[in-house]
C-alpha cells in the first residue's frame, strides 16, 4: 500500500508494541515462580500455568499456595510490621515515593506485562494503568508524611490480606498497598489466580525502594489459597476487590473475627443521556465507559438509559462508532479492544447473551480466533431483564430509553448494585438534581471512568463499603491507639424474692412512627430495680415490629435527609433542652435502674447531643486536588436507615450517643434499646414527641437484643446495622448483613467508653462519601 492509498483510506497499520521486556524477566527465573515472602522468592512448589489470553500461549508456572504457604508469609509479615509501624512517617513516605518512581522508570515493563497476562491493549496499560499506579504510591507518600499530625491517636491495624482481581491487577495491587504501607501495616498479598505476574514483578523491584523484607509479601494461588488468607488468624484486616459473591463468602468468613473489611464489588452502572446531551461527545463517552479494558471494569457503564427524544439518533451515531472500533492484537498500538481474560469468562459472557430476549447488534468486525469478543449492542429490554441486572464484565451494552428525569433516575437505582453512574447533560441543575438522587459512590458528570488517588472511590448497597483513595480510604487502614478493654456483661436484674409494687401499673410500649405501639407479641417482661421495687413493664418486640418500624424509617429518611442540616440541628438542639428540663427525672431513672448517681450520665447526654447538633451543619465534604480541569467533590451522604443496638453500660447516654449523630445527618433509625434497663429508652421518646422529631425518623423496639438485631442484620431494608452489644451479637450481626452486605458497626465484645471522646467516629460510620466529577472545558 502507497502513502496514498493510506492518506486516501485513512486505515490503520499495525504499530506493535515489543514484549521482549517481560518476556525476558519471565525468562530469567525460568518460567517458574514461588511465592515473594520476606523479601525473596521461595522455591517453586505445585504449580499451576498463566497464559497469554490473547494467544493461549504458556507464560509462566505460578507456585499453588497451601496454608502451610499463607502461615509462612503472615508469620513474616507480623514479624516485619512491628518496627515498620514505629518507622516515622517521613521514613515510609521514602520509601512510598521511591515505589512510585520505581514504577514510572519501568513504566514500559509494567505495561507490557500487564498487556501479556491480562489481554488489555497496550494503550489502556501504558496510558491508564501505570501512570494511575504510580499516582497512587506518589500521593500516599504524602499521607504517609502527615498521618501523625492530621490523624492523631491512630496507630496502624497490624497484617493486612489483600486480594485483588484479574481485570487491573498492578493497579489493584497500588490501591490495596500503598494505603496499607502509609499507614504503617505489613500487607500479605493475594493476585487473581489468572493474572500473576505484575504483582511478583513489583514486589521483586519493592527491594530497589528499600522496602524492609515481611512489609510486603505475595502468595499466588486460587481461591482456596484466597480463603486460607482470609482466614488466618493473625490478619487483622482483609480488603478485598472482586465478585460481590465472593465478597459475601469473605463476610461470612470474617463475621465475628474482629478483622477490619473493606469490598469494592461488582457493579451495573447507568450511563444515562438526557436529550439536550452533546450526543457525540457522549458517543465517545460510553464508548470509554463500557469497551474500556473490553468492559471487564466493575464500574463499567453497562447499562445506557437514553431519553425516548434522541434515543434513535444516539442509537444510530452509536453503532457507526462501534463499527469502526478495532478488536485484535492487544500489543498492538492501534487496537481498543483486546482479548479477554480467559476462555471460561468468555463462554460465560456469549452465554449471557444467548440467553437474552433482546435484539443484539454486533458490529461487522474482524474478531481473530482465541479469547476475543466483540463490542455488543443489547436494546429492547425490560429493567428487569438479566442482562440490565446482572453484572456481565464483558463488551456488553444494555439499552432502554425514558421519558423523565424522574423515571431515568428510577430505572437507575432499580439495581441492588450501586457503585459508579455517569450523566450526560448540558443542563447544571439537572446534572447536580440526578447526581444527588442516584444510589452509587461514584457519580461522572459528562464523563466516565475517570480516577485518582485523591478521589475516593467505592460503591454502596451490594458494591461493597469502604473507600479506596483519599483520606477516607486511608482511614481504614488505622484503628485508635491502645488496648481495648474486655465489656463486662450487665444482665436484667433478676425478679426479686419480695417484690416492691407501688403506684398504678404502666407498661411502656415501642414506639414506632412517632406513635406508641403495642408490640405485636402481646408479651411484657418486668423491669425491677437493685433494691426489688417494680419500675414497669416493657413490651417485648418482635420481627414483625421491627418490620414496622423499618417501614416507618424507609418512609421517613428521604424527607429528613433533604431538610437542612440547620433544621436538623435545631431538631437536635431542642431535644437536649428538653432533656435539660427533666434532667433531675431521667437521672433518678438511671439511679433505679443501674443503682449508681444518673446525674452525670444525663448532663454527657445533654453535652453529646449539643455536640450532634453543633456538627449538622458543619460536617463538611471535600474538594478534591486531583489533575483535572473542573471540580471533584467529595460529598458526605447519610447511609438511610440504621438499625441500632444500644449498650447497657450506658443506657441513655449510649442511645443518645448513637441516635443524635445518625440524625444530624439526615439518617432515620430503628433503636433496641438497653436490654438491662429499657426504661431509660421509652422515657426517652417523651422528649422525641415533644422535640419536633418527625414520625419515623426515631424508632425504639424493646425486647431480646440478639433476636431483633438478627431482623434488622438480615433486613433487606436497612443500610446499616450498628450493634453495641457484646461478641456474641457482633458476630450475629456480621453474619447476618451478608445478605445485602450492609455496612456494620460493632463492639467485639470490647468495652467503649461511653463519657470520653467526641462525635466524630460517629458521624463518619452514618455516612457515605459520594465522589462527584464535574470536569469543565468546551
Amino acid at each position: 500500500m502507497s502513502v496514498k492509498d493510506i492518506f486516501d483510506s485513512l486505515s490503520y497499520g499495525p504499530a506493535p508494541e515489543s514484549a521482549a521486556p517481560a518476556l525476558d524477566w519471565i525468562a530469567a527465573h525460568g518460567g517458574r515462580f514461588g511465592h515473594w515472602i520476606d523479601g525473596r522468592f521461595t522455591a517453586a512448589g505445585d504449580t499451576f500455568v498463566t497464559r497469554n489470553p490473547a494467544t493461549g500461549g504458556l507464560l509462566a508456572e505460578v507456585t499453588q499456595g497451601a496454608a502451610a504457604d499463607v502461615a509462612a508469609a503472615v508469620a513474616a509479615a507480623r514479624r516485619a510490621q512491628a518496627k515498620w509501624g514505629r518507622t516515622p512517617g517521613h521514613e515510609r513516605a521514602r520509601v512510598l515515593y521511591a515505589l512510585g518512581r520505581l514504577v514510572q522508570k519501568h513504566a514500559r515493563l509494567f505495561a507490557v506485562m500487564e498487556v501479556l497476562d491480562t489481554g488489555k491493549p497496550i494503550r489502556e496499560a501504558r496510558d491508564a494503568d501505570i501512570p494511575l499506579v504510580a499516582r497512587h504510591f506518589g500521593y500516599h507518600a504524602g499521607l504517609a508524611q502527615l498521618v501523625a499530625d492530621e490523624l492523631p491517636g491512630m496507630a496502624p491495624v497490624g497484617v493486612c490480606a489483600a486480594v485483588v482481581p484479574w481485570n487491573f491487577p498492578l493497579l489493584m495491587l497500588a490501591w490495596k498497598v500503598a494505603p496499607a504501607l502509609a499507614a504503617g501495616n505489613a500487607v500479605v498479598l493475594k493476585p487473581a489466580e489468572w493474572t500473576p505476574l505484575s504483582a511478583l514483578l513489583f514486589a521483586e523491584l519493592s527491594r530497589e525502594a528499600g522496602v524492609p523484607k515481611g512489609v510486603l509479601n505475595v502468595v499466588t494461588g486460587d481461591g482456596e489459597t484466597g480463603a486460607a488468607l482470609v482466614a488466618h488468624p493473625d490478619v487483622a484486616k482483609v480488603a478485598f476487590t472482586g465478585s460481590t459473591a465472593t465478597g459475601r463468602a469473605i463476610r461470612t468468613a470474617t463475621a465475628g473475627t474482629g478483622k477490619g473489611l473493606t469490598l469494592e464489588l461488582g457493579g451495573k452502572g447507568p450511563f444515562i443521556v438526557f436529550e439536550d446531551a452533546d450526543l457525540d461527545s457522549a458517543v465517545e463517552g460510553l464508548v470509554e465507559g463500557i469497551w474500556f479494558n473490553g468492559g471487564q471494569v466493575c464500574c463499567a457503564g453497562s447499562r445506557l438509559l437514553v431519553q425516548e427524544g434522541v434515543a434513535g439518533d444516539f442509537l444510530a451515531r452509536l453503532k457507526r462508532r462501534m463499527a469502526r472500533l478495532r478488536v485484535g492484537d492487544p500489543l498492538d498500538k492501534c487496537i481498543d479492544i483486546g482479548a479477554l481474560a480467559d476462555p471460561a469468562h468468555l463462554a460465560r459472557v456469549n452465554a449471557m447473551v444467548a440467553a437474552t430476549q433482546g435484539e443484539v447488534f454486533r458490529p461487522d468486525t474482524p474478531i481473530p480466533p482465541g479469547c476475543f469478543c466483540a463490542p455488543m449492542l443489547v436494546t429492547g429490554l425490560s429493567p428487569a431483564d438479566p442482562l440490565m441486572q446482572e453484572e456481565v464484565f464483558g463488551p456488553v451494552l444494555a439499552a432502554t430509553t425514558f421519558r423523565t428525569h424522574t423515571e431515568a433516575v428510577e430505572i437507575a437505582n432499580n439495581t441492588r448494585y450501586g457503585l459508579a453512574a455517569s450523566v450526560w447533560t448540558e443542563n447544571v441543575n439537572m446534572a447536580h438534581e440526578v447526581a444527588g438522587r442516584l444510589r452509587a459512590g461514584v457519580v461522572w458528570v459528562n464523563a466516565a471512568n475517570l480516577f485518582d488517588a485523591a478521589a475516593g472511590f467505592g460503591g454502596v448497597r451490594e458494591s461493597g463499603f469502604g473507600r479506596e483513595g483519599g483520606w477516607e480510604g486511608l482511614r481504614a487502614w488505622l484503628r485508635p491507639a491502645g488496648r481495648p478493654r474486655p465489656l463486662r456483661a450487665i444482665a436484667p436484674v433478676a425478679p426479686p424474692a419480695a417484690p416492691m409494687v407501688e403506684g398504678i401499673d404502666r407498661t411502656a410500649k415501642l414506639y414506632i412512627g412517632g406513635k406508641q405501639a403495642r408490640p405485636d407479641s402481646g408479651l411484657s417482661r418486668a423491669v425491677w430495680s437493685r433494691q426489688g421495687r417494680l419500675l414497669g413493664h416493657v413490651g417485648l418486640g418482635t420481627r414483625k415490629d421491627i418490620r414496622n418500624a423499618v417501614e416507618s424509617a424507609r418512609a421517613a429518611a428521604p424527607g429528613w435527609a433533604r431538610a437542612s442540616a440547620w433544621n436538623r440541628a435545631q431538631v437536635i438542639y431542642y431535644l437536649a433542652e428538653n432533656l435539660s428540663a427533666r434532667a433531675g427525672e431521667f437521672a433518678a431513672r438511671l439511679q433505679d435502674l443501674t443503682g449508681r448517681p444518673g446525674g452525670a450520665e444525663v448532663e454527657a447526654a445533654i453535652q453529646r447531643l449539643f455536640a450532634c447538633a453543633a456538627w449538622a451543619d458543619k460536617w463538611e465534604g471535600a474538594v478534591k486536588p486531583v489533575p483535572l480541569r473542573g471540580m471533584v467533590a467529595a460529598l458526605r451522604e447519610p447511609q438511610g436507615v440504621i438499625g441500632m443496638i444500644c449498650p447497657d453500660e450506658a443506657p441513655l447516654l449510649g442511645l443518645v450517643s448513637l441516635l443524635a449523630p445518625a440524625m444530624a445527618v439526615g439518617n432515620a433509625c430503628v433503636l433496641v434499646p438497653s436490654r438491662a434497663y429499657p426504661l431509660a429508652a421509652t422515657d426517652f421518646y417523651q422528649l422525641l414527641d415533644t422535640s419536633d422529631v418527625p414520625g419515623g425518623v426515631a424508632n425504639i423496639v424493646t425486647g431480646d437484643a440478639a433476636e431483633l438485631a438478627r431482623t434488622l442484620a438480615g433486613h433487606r431494608d436497612v443500610d446499616a446495622v450498628w450493634a453495641f452489644a457484646g461478641a456474641e451479637v457482633s458476630a450475629l450481626v456480621e453474619r447476618e448483613s451478608v445478605a445485602n452486605l450492609k455496612r456494620t458497626w460493632v463492639d467485639h465484645g470490647q468495652a467503649v467508653d461511653w463519657a470520653a471522646g467526641g462525635v466524630r467516629p460517629f458521624l463518619e460510620a452514618a455516612t457515605d462519601t459520594k465522589t462527584l466529577w464535574l470536569p469543565a472545558g468546551m
